[in-house]
């Protein structure tokens, strides 16, 4: 079984949102950025082999952090190992960092908020398998954060060609011979491990931080309350160390909470199941104090009213830009994503 989306026959201006709607439906709770906007290209190619899944991301520039809706200790959990197939690209997750070249691999735990991102055009293989499966034919209770393995030469060679192959073969096998597939996979993948180059980079305090705060935020957007001091307490720093944090990456803590509750409410706009739902109701749910402050920043964010916005996502169209959008505009708003990761 298949499932491809390509961008190439969608408007170009209509392309990034269009591959947002299927990524998400993927990769489910994820902030996504894309630090050159315009013009974006993309595409989704997932395949299924002997029930597990196996995905290829193709996109422009893109930067991302994803937020498991599955607890950390659940027992039913995932793990996605990734193979980077071109472009160079930074995962980090739980204090290690692993920066993939083309050809290497690592492993996520996808019961972990994690990051990525990269500066340049980047394709990469998800391998999604069930936590126990992977414990289970690893033979290891527990496993590295973030290895990095090479797939220059030795086992890590190996281990790229198997899985392109496995990607490439998926539909010619049965399930029996996915099964086998993936246990030969999995065995080689042990090997990898074992090897002292495999290890991830370890990340200082401050970046570690970073995603822990990013996450918190995330989880308590739709309180009155998320002021700067509200989280600098909750996770245990210093209000001047908060802002500090995200100086470093070209924001302000109060304009990276606007810009993630614009995202949500644009989120909630666009959705059909919640129609009967009032702009304000949804502004008012993600931490807007009044629709008047809410319409001013959307159109300030997005270049369009909300109301235009949603009526157009809901009929069906994914207008953006409204033609009256100054330039000026557009361009310090492509410039704040741009500047936070860079």
């Amino acid at each position: 079984m298949s499932d491809s989306f390509p961008t190439d026959l969608i408007a170009p201006g209509d392309r990034l949102d269009a591959w947002l709607v299927h990524a998400k439906q993927i990769c489910g709770d994820c902030r996504f950025h894309f630090p050159k906007r315009l013009p974006f290209f993309g595409s989704i190619q997932r395949r299924v082999l002997a029930g597990s899944a196996l995905t290829c991301f193709s996109s422009t520039p893109v930067a991302f952090a994803k937020f498991p809706a599955i607890a950390a200790t659940a027992p039913d959990r995932d793990y996605i190992i990734i193979t980077q197939l071109q472009g160079t690209r930074r995962y980090c997750q739980s204090g290690g960092m692993a920066i993939l070249s083309p050809g290497d691999t690592t492993l996520i735990d996808a019961g972990q908020p994690w990051t990525s991102e990269c500066a340049e055009d980047c394709v990469r293989l998800y391998l999604r398998l069930p936590r126990w499966v992977v414990h289970e034919q690893l033979q290891r209770s527990q496993l590295p954060v973030l290895p990095r393995i090479l797939g220059k030469y030795g086992l890590g060679a190996t281990l790229l060609h198997l899985a392109r192959s496995m990607y490439t073969q998926s539909e010619m096998m049965t399930i029996d011979e996915g099964t086998i597939a993936l246990e030969a996979y999995l065995k080689i993948l042990g090997g990898c491990l074992t090897r002292p180059d495999s290890s991830s980079t370890k990340l200082d305090r401050c970046a570690q931080l970073r995603p822990r705060v990013e996450h918190y935020i995330e989880c308590n957007l739709g309180e009155r309350e998320l002021k700067p001091a509200a989280i600098a307490a909750a996770i245990g720093i210093s209000i001047r160390h908060l802002h500090r944090l995200f100086a470093s990456k070209g924001w302000t803590v109060v304009s990276w909470i606007r810009e993630r509750r614009l995202e949500r409410c644009r989120t909630d706009l666009a959705n059909p199941r919640l129609s009967d739902r009032s702009m304000t109701e949804i502004a008012l749910a993600w931490g807007f104090s009044d629709s008047a402050h809410f319409s001013h920043c959307f159109r300030e964010e997005f270049g369009i009213s909300p109301r235009r916005f949603r009526k157009s996502a809901l009929a069906g169209g994914l207008e953006t830009i409204d033609p009256d959008y100054s330039g000026a505009e557009l361009a310090r708003s492509s410039q704040r994503v741009s500047s936070a990761y860079h």
